[in-house]
Protein backbone atom coordinates (compact mmCIF):
# COMPACT_ATOMS: atom_id res chain seq x y z
CA UNK A 1 0.00 0.00 0.00
CA UNK A 2 1.37 3.41 -0.55
CA UNK A 3 0.34 6.75 1.86
CA UNK A 4 0.76 10.46 0.19
CA UNK A 5 0.59 13.39 2.54
CA UNK A 6 -0.65 16.27 0.84
CA UNK A 7 0.40 20.15 1.83
CA UNK A 8 -1.35 22.73 0.71
CA UNK A 9 -1.04 26.61 1.53
CA UNK A 10 -2.80 29.36 0.29
CA UNK A 11 -3.24 32.82 1.65
CA UNK A 12 -6.41 31.98 3.49
CA UNK A 13 -5.44 27.94 4.53
CA UNK A 14 -3.28 25.62 5.51
CA UNK A 15 -4.03 22.28 4.84
CA UNK A 16 -2.76 18.40 5.30
CA UNK A 17 -4.64 15.33 4.03
CA UNK A 18 -3.46 11.84 4.07
CA UNK A 19 -4.43 9.28 1.19
CA UNK A 20 -3.61 5.49 1.24
CA UNK A 21 -3.91 3.26 -2.11
CA UNK A 22 -2.79 0.21 -3.31
CA UNK A 23 -3.03 -2.08 -6.70
CA UNK A 24 -6.49 -2.82 -7.91
CA UNK A 25 -8.22 -0.99 -4.95
CA UNK A 26 -9.40 2.65 -4.57
CA UNK A 27 -8.02 5.47 -3.15
CA UNK A 28 -8.99 6.20 1.04
CA UNK A 29 -8.78 9.43 2.55
CA UNK A 30 -7.41 8.45 6.12
CA UNK A 31 -6.98 11.70 7.69
CA UNK A 32 -7.17 15.40 6.62
CA UNK A 33 -6.80 18.75 8.94
CA UNK A 34 -7.55 22.15 7.70
CA UNK A 35 -7.01 25.79 9.28
CA UNK A 36 -8.39 28.97 8.32
CA UNK A 37 -6.62 32.69 8.73
CA UNK A 38 -10.01 34.50 7.33
CA UNK A 39 -10.58 35.25 10.94
CA UNK A 40 -6.83 37.02 11.33
CA UNK A 41 -6.86 38.81 8.10
CA UNK A 42 -10.39 40.20 8.70
CA UNK A 43 -9.09 42.16 12.07
CA UNK A 44 -6.43 43.80 9.23
CA UNK A 45 -8.67 44.06 6.91
CA UNK A 46 -7.04 42.01 4.74
CA UNK A 47 -4.17 39.67 3.87
CA UNK A 48 -0.82 40.51 5.96
CA UNK A 49 1.96 38.46 3.94
CA UNK A 50 4.11 38.39 7.36
CA UNK A 51 0.99 36.97 9.44
CA UNK A 52 0.71 34.60 6.51
CA UNK A 53 3.56 32.93 6.24
CA UNK A 54 4.11 32.89 9.61
CA UNK A 55 1.68 31.06 10.76
CA UNK A 56 1.25 28.34 7.85
CA UNK A 57 4.97 27.32 9.19
CA UNK A 58 3.44 27.62 12.87
CA UNK A 59 0.27 25.39 11.65
CA UNK A 60 1.55 23.06 8.98
CA UNK A 61 3.23 20.42 11.81
CA UNK A 62 0.62 20.39 14.14
CA UNK A 63 -1.89 19.86 10.95
CA UNK A 64 0.11 16.83 9.91
CA UNK A 65 0.25 15.57 13.49
CA UNK A 66 -3.55 15.87 13.55
CA UNK A 67 -4.07 14.51 10.22
CA UNK A 68 -1.62 11.35 10.88
CA UNK A 69 -3.35 10.83 14.52
CA UNK A 70 -6.95 11.11 13.16
CA UNK A 71 -5.86 8.15 10.37
CA UNK A 72 -3.67 6.07 13.00
CA UNK A 73 -0.96 6.56 11.22
CA UNK A 74 3.05 7.82 11.81
CA UNK A 75 5.39 9.86 9.51
CA UNK A 76 7.22 6.51 8.97
CA UNK A 77 4.23 5.17 7.28
CA UNK A 78 4.27 8.10 4.66
CA UNK A 79 5.51 6.79 1.61
CA UNK A 80 5.68 10.44 -0.77
CA UNK A 81 4.64 14.18 0.67
CA UNK A 82 3.42 16.12 -2.29
CA UNK A 83 2.57 20.00 -1.56
CA UNK A 84 2.26 23.42 -3.20
CA UNK A 85 3.05 26.85 -2.30
CA UNK A 86 3.24 30.12 -2.85
CA UNK A 87 1.30 31.83 -6.29
CA UNK A 88 -2.46 31.71 -4.30
CA UNK A 89 -1.01 34.64 -1.76
CA UNK A 90 1.44 36.21 -4.21
CA UNK A 91 -1.57 36.63 -7.12
CA UNK A 92 -4.01 37.79 -4.48
CA UNK A 93 -1.70 40.59 -2.91
CA UNK A 94 -0.73 42.01 -6.87
CA UNK A 95 -4.13 41.19 -8.09
CA UNK A 96 -5.92 43.24 -5.96
CA UNK A 97 -4.38 46.34 -6.06
CA UNK A 98 -4.38 45.79 -10.01
CA UNK A 99 -8.31 45.08 -9.62
CA UNK A 100 -8.53 48.49 -7.75
CA UNK A 101 -6.79 50.48 -10.48
CA UNK A 102 -8.46 49.01 -12.66
CA UNK A 103 -11.73 50.38 -11.49
CA UNK A 104 -10.15 53.65 -9.75
CA UNK A 105 -9.57 54.91 -13.52
CA UNK A 106 -12.16 53.04 -15.22
CA UNK A 107 -15.54 55.81 -16.71
CA UNK A 108 -16.79 57.10 -13.86
CA UNK A 109 -13.98 56.24 -11.55
CA UNK A 110 -12.30 58.67 -8.68
CA UNK A 111 -9.12 59.02 -10.86
CA UNK A 112 -11.06 58.38 -14.21
CA UNK A 113 -8.19 57.97 -17.27
CA UNK A 114 -9.52 55.89 -20.05
CA UNK A 115 -6.37 55.98 -22.29
CA UNK A 116 -4.44 54.40 -19.12
CA UNK A 117 -7.19 52.04 -18.43
CA UNK A 118 -7.59 50.43 -21.47
CA UNK A 119 -3.76 49.89 -21.73
CA UNK A 120 -3.61 48.28 -18.47
CA UNK A 121 -6.64 46.47 -19.47
CA UNK A 122 -5.10 45.40 -22.58
CA UNK A 123 -2.33 43.70 -20.90
CA UNK A 124 -4.60 41.93 -18.35
CA UNK A 125 -6.66 40.81 -20.95
CA UNK A 126 -3.92 39.12 -23.12
CA UNK A 127 -2.15 37.59 -20.19
CA UNK A 128 -5.89 36.17 -19.33
CA UNK A 129 -6.04 35.19 -22.77
CA UNK A 130 -2.73 33.08 -23.20
CA UNK A 131 -3.30 29.19 -22.00
CA UNK A 132 -1.15 28.04 -19.01
CA UNK A 133 0.29 25.60 -20.01
CA UNK A 134 1.83 28.04 -23.13
CA UNK A 135 2.85 31.31 -20.52
CA UNK A 136 4.69 27.91 -18.37
CA UNK A 137 6.97 27.65 -21.08
CA UNK A 138 6.80 30.89 -23.22
CA UNK A 139 8.30 33.13 -19.80
CA UNK A 140 10.64 29.55 -19.52
CA UNK A 141 13.77 32.53 -19.59
CA UNK A 142 11.87 34.95 -16.99
CA UNK A 143 11.56 32.18 -14.36
CA UNK A 144 15.02 31.55 -15.26
CA UNK A 145 16.06 35.05 -14.42
CA UNK A 146 13.86 35.07 -10.93
CA UNK A 147 14.46 32.30 -9.55
CA UNK A 148 17.65 30.82 -11.46
CA UNK A 149 16.29 27.30 -12.75
CA UNK A 150 13.17 26.69 -15.04
CA UNK A 151 12.30 23.34 -13.45
CA UNK A 152 11.48 22.46 -9.87
CA UNK A 153 8.56 24.00 -7.56
CA UNK A 154 10.13 27.32 -7.19
CA UNK A 155 10.27 27.99 -11.07
CA UNK A 156 6.26 27.15 -10.58
CA UNK A 157 5.55 29.81 -8.84
CA UNK A 158 6.68 32.27 -11.36
CA UNK A 159 4.18 31.00 -14.09
CA UNK A 160 1.33 30.56 -11.19
CA UNK A 161 1.88 34.06 -9.85
CA UNK A 162 1.99 35.91 -13.31
CA UNK A 163 -1.34 33.99 -14.35
CA UNK A 164 -3.26 34.53 -10.82
CA UNK A 165 -2.70 38.41 -11.02
CA UNK A 166 -4.59 39.44 -14.01
CA UNK A 167 -7.29 36.38 -12.79
CA UNK A 168 -7.52 38.08 -9.68
CA UNK A 169 -7.42 41.67 -10.67
CA UNK A 170 -10.49 41.25 -12.95
CA UNK A 171 -12.43 39.17 -10.23
CA UNK A 172 -11.79 42.55 -7.58
CA UNK A 173 -12.86 45.00 -10.78
CA UNK A 174 -15.76 42.79 -11.14
CA UNK A 175 -16.82 42.58 -7.52
CA UNK A 176 -15.94 46.45 -6.87
CA UNK A 177 -18.42 47.44 -9.74
CA UNK A 178 -21.39 46.08 -7.80
CA UNK A 179 -20.44 48.64 -5.03
CA UNK A 180 -23.12 51.40 -5.01
CA UNK A 181 -21.48 54.26 -6.69
CA UNK A 182 -24.00 56.61 -4.61
CA UNK A 183 -21.80 55.57 -1.47
CA UNK A 184 -18.89 56.68 -3.51
CA UNK A 185 -20.17 60.36 -4.16
CA UNK A 186 -21.64 60.57 -0.90
CA UNK A 187 -17.72 59.87 0.27
CA UNK A 188 -17.07 62.49 -1.97
CA UNK A 189 -19.50 65.33 -0.59
CA UNK A 190 -17.90 64.41 2.67
CA UNK A 191 -14.76 65.12 1.74
CA UNK A 192 -12.95 61.90 1.57
CA UNK A 193 -9.44 61.33 -0.40
CA UNK A 194 -8.92 58.74 -2.47
CA UNK A 195 -7.33 56.23 -0.32
CA UNK A 196 -9.88 56.61 2.31
CA UNK A 197 -12.87 55.84 -0.28
CA UNK A 198 -11.04 52.70 -1.29
CA UNK A 199 -10.07 51.47 2.50
CA UNK A 200 -13.08 52.78 4.05
CA UNK A 201 -16.19 52.39 1.29
CA UNK A 202 -15.17 50.41 -1.66
CA UNK A 203 -13.12 47.24 -0.58
CA UNK A 204 -15.53 46.74 2.30
CA UNK A 205 -18.58 46.60 0.40
CA UNK A 206 -17.09 45.01 -2.38
CA UNK A 207 -15.28 42.32 0.44
CA UNK A 208 -17.98 39.47 0.13
CA UNK A 209 -17.52 39.60 -3.83
CA UNK A 210 -13.69 39.79 -3.74
CA UNK A 211 -13.57 36.77 -1.37
CA UNK A 212 -15.24 35.14 -3.60
CA UNK A 213 -13.41 35.64 -6.74
CA UNK A 214 -10.03 34.52 -4.69
CA UNK A 215 -11.64 31.04 -3.89
CA UNK A 216 -12.05 30.71 -7.00
CA UNK A 217 -8.97 31.61 -8.13
CA UNK A 218 -7.60 29.50 -5.59
CA UNK A 219 -9.29 26.35 -7.34
CA UNK A 220 -7.89 27.55 -10.31
CA UNK A 221 -4.27 27.45 -9.11
CA UNK A 222 -4.73 23.51 -7.58
CA UNK A 223 -5.24 22.78 -11.03
CA UNK A 224 -2.52 24.95 -12.91
CA UNK A 225 -0.46 23.35 -10.07
CA UNK A 226 -0.79 19.84 -11.07
CA UNK A 227 -0.55 21.04 -14.32
CA UNK A 228 2.94 22.86 -14.11
CA UNK A 229 3.97 19.34 -12.15
CA UNK A 230 3.85 18.07 -16.13
CA UNK A 231 7.04 19.76 -16.78
CA UNK A 232 9.37 19.35 -14.10
CA UNK A 233 7.18 22.09 -11.45
CA UNK A 234 7.00 19.00 -8.77
CA UNK A 235 4.17 18.83 -6.25
CA UNK A 236 0.60 16.80 -6.92
CA UNK A 237 1.29 17.57 -10.69
CA UNK A 238 4.78 15.95 -10.16
CA UNK A 239 3.37 12.90 -8.39
CA UNK A 240 1.07 11.51 -10.19
CA UNK A 241 3.29 12.18 -14.03
CA UNK A 242 6.13 11.08 -12.64
CA UNK A 243 4.69 7.92 -10.58
CA UNK A 244 1.43 7.25 -11.58
CA UNK A 245 1.68 7.68 -15.24
CA UNK A 246 5.35 7.04 -16.16
CA UNK A 247 5.68 4.14 -14.18
CA UNK A 248 2.18 2.35 -14.47
CA UNK A 249 1.09 2.72 -10.83
CA UNK A 250 -2.71 4.13 -11.50
CA UNK A 251 -2.85 4.00 -7.56
CA UNK A 252 -0.99 6.73 -7.49
CA UNK A 253 -2.24 8.73 -9.41
CA UNK A 254 -6.05 8.28 -8.19
CA UNK A 255 -4.39 9.26 -4.55
CA UNK A 256 -3.13 12.66 -6.28
CA UNK A 257 -6.96 12.75 -7.39
CA UNK A 258 -8.33 12.18 -4.69
CA UNK A 259 -6.19 14.41 -2.65
CA UNK A 260 -6.91 17.23 -5.21
CA UNK A 261 -10.45 16.44 -4.93
CA UNK A 262 -10.34 17.03 -1.18
CA UNK A 263 -8.55 20.05 -1.45
CA UNK A 264 -10.66 22.03 -3.47
CA UNK A 265 -14.13 20.68 -1.44
CA UNK A 266 -12.44 22.23 1.31
CA UNK A 267 -11.37 25.52 -0.24
CA UNK A 268 -14.61 26.23 -1.90
CA UNK A 269 -16.72 25.00 1.13
CA UNK A 270 -14.21 27.91 3.79
CA UNK A 271 -14.68 30.57 1.05
CA UNK A 272 -18.35 29.85 0.73
CA UNK A 273 -18.54 30.43 4.12
CA UNK A 274 -16.44 33.61 4.50
CA UNK A 275 -18.65 34.78 2.15
CA UNK A 276 -21.32 34.10 4.18
CA UNK A 277 -20.24 35.33 7.39
CA UNK A 278 -19.03 38.36 5.29
CA UNK A 279 -22.42 39.40 3.85
CA UNK A 280 -23.96 38.65 7.06
CA UNK A 281 -21.98 42.10 8.71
Amino acid sequence: MTVVLGIESSCDETGVALVETGPGGAPRLLGEALHSQVAMHADYGGVVPELASRDHIRRVIPLARQALEQAQRTLADVDFIAYTRGPGLAGALLGVPLGVFLRLTDRGGVLENRAVNAVTGAIVNAVRSTPFIILLVAIIPFTRFVVGSSIGTAAAIVPLTISAIPFVARLVETALREVDSGLVEAAQAMGASTRQIVFKVLLPEALPGIVAGLTIMLVSLTGYSAMAGAIGGGGLGDLGIRYGYQRFLPDVMLAVVVILIVFVQLLQSLGDWAVRKLSHK
